[in-house]
């Protein structure tokens, strides 16, 4: 019989694998797991704040960390992800058939050459090459990294080849998946990852003997079997205030799982919006609202009545966000009614 687990149970071995109710420590391996599953870097420093959610003592420049590394991951999106584990990220999104493979690789080999060593901003590799926007297939290969601070065009140079196949990569990335984002689904994986189907049914298949059967109040779905005790301990009280980014890892979902997550249908659609989304307010477990930020101001809409030990505490988290644009401590500005 498959494990049965309740919406308490879920939320909470999500917020404890991503550690959002305890923050790691200050250093180079708390920043590897909190980018874990990576962090999505398209709205510029989301991924540094996701980080300060996560671990402690975090500084405006912690996403230059050696720690940590920069590609066109997921969907071709900026991420952040542990270094030297890139290959999950790139490689592992390599479809198996169709000319995309093709085009990957040429692109790949075209810029190496033209790079020859250096580093250079992406439009005048694309221009040199006459690929536009299309030099973001070449990070399937796994032999491009980025880095992009926000503000103007990524850099972008190369690295050698990974030692590992684009099958074995997929199942690197499956692994990682499961464990921040379940439980969860190959449909689901699918789409976070913005991955060919029968591949990403493939590295399913593989981890066969990895993977626990759950029932889910939203359907069927899989675990890691290592991560079983982990998501059978007893659901505790959380008492903590965070600020999640656009685009965080705890509310990147589609779908069902969106309702699993935000239970109230008018709420989903001033979080999950279909333009830029806004932040994400966690507050005793509890997506409770969202948040803005406008140089120093943070604007927080909350969707009930918080506590005055609530609103203190968001407060602080607020103060303590790393901006690298500004040199004040961000202060926040209550929605009137709140």
């Amino acid at each position: 019989m498959p494990l049965v687990l309740d919406r308490p149970a879920i939320l909470a071995y999500r917020r404890r694998v991503q550690a959002l109710d305890d923050r790691l420590p200050p250093g180079g391996e708390s920043l590897r797991r909190a980018a874990w599953a990576g962090l999505q870097d398209s709205v510029p420093r989301s991924a540094l704040h996701s980080l300060r959610a996560r671990v402690e003592g975090v500084s405006p420049n912690a996403w230059q960390d050696p720690a940590l590394a920069q590609v066109w991951g997921p969907r071709f999106t900026a991420y952040v992800v542990p270094a030297g584990d890139h290959a999950a990220f790139t490689l592992g999104r390599m479809p198996a058939k169709g000319s995309l493979p093709r085009r990957a690789e040429d692109y790949a080999s075209r810029a190496d050459r033209f790079l020859a060593g250096k580093r250079m901003p992406v439009d005048d590799v694309a221009g040199a090459l006459g690929v536009g926007n299309g030099i973001r297939y070449a990070t399937l290969t796994g032999t491009i990294l980025i880095r992009w601070n926000g503000a103007r065009q990524p850099t972008v140079w190369t690295v050698p080849r990974p030692t590992v196949s684009a099958a074995e990569a997929l199942q690197e990335l499956a692994r990682r998946f499961l464990h921040v984002y379940g439980p969860s689904t190959v449909e689901a994986f699918i789409r976070w990852g913005g991955l060919d189907g029968p591949p990403a049914l493939a590295a399913f298949d593989a981890l066969a003997n990895d993977l626990l059967a759950v029932r889910t109040p939203i359907g069927d779905a899989w675990i890691l079997t290592e991560d079983e005790p982990t998501i059978r301990q007893r659901v505790r009280p959380s008492h903590t205030a965070r600020l999640l980014p656009s685009g965080d890892p705890y509310y990147l979902l589609w779908g069902a799982d969106r309702e699993l997550l935000v239970t109230h249908a008018a709420r989903r659609a001033e979080l999950w919006t279909s333009r830029v989304w806004p932040g994400a307010l966690l507050v005793g477990g509890e997506i409770i609202g969202t948040w803005r930020r406008a140089k120093a101001t943070v604007v927080v809409t909350t969707w009930r009545r918080v506590t005055p030990a609530e609103r203190t505490a968001v407060e602080e988290e607020a103060a303590g966000l790393p901006l690298p644009d500004v040199s004040a401590a961000a202060t926040v500005e209550w929605d009137a009614g709140v």
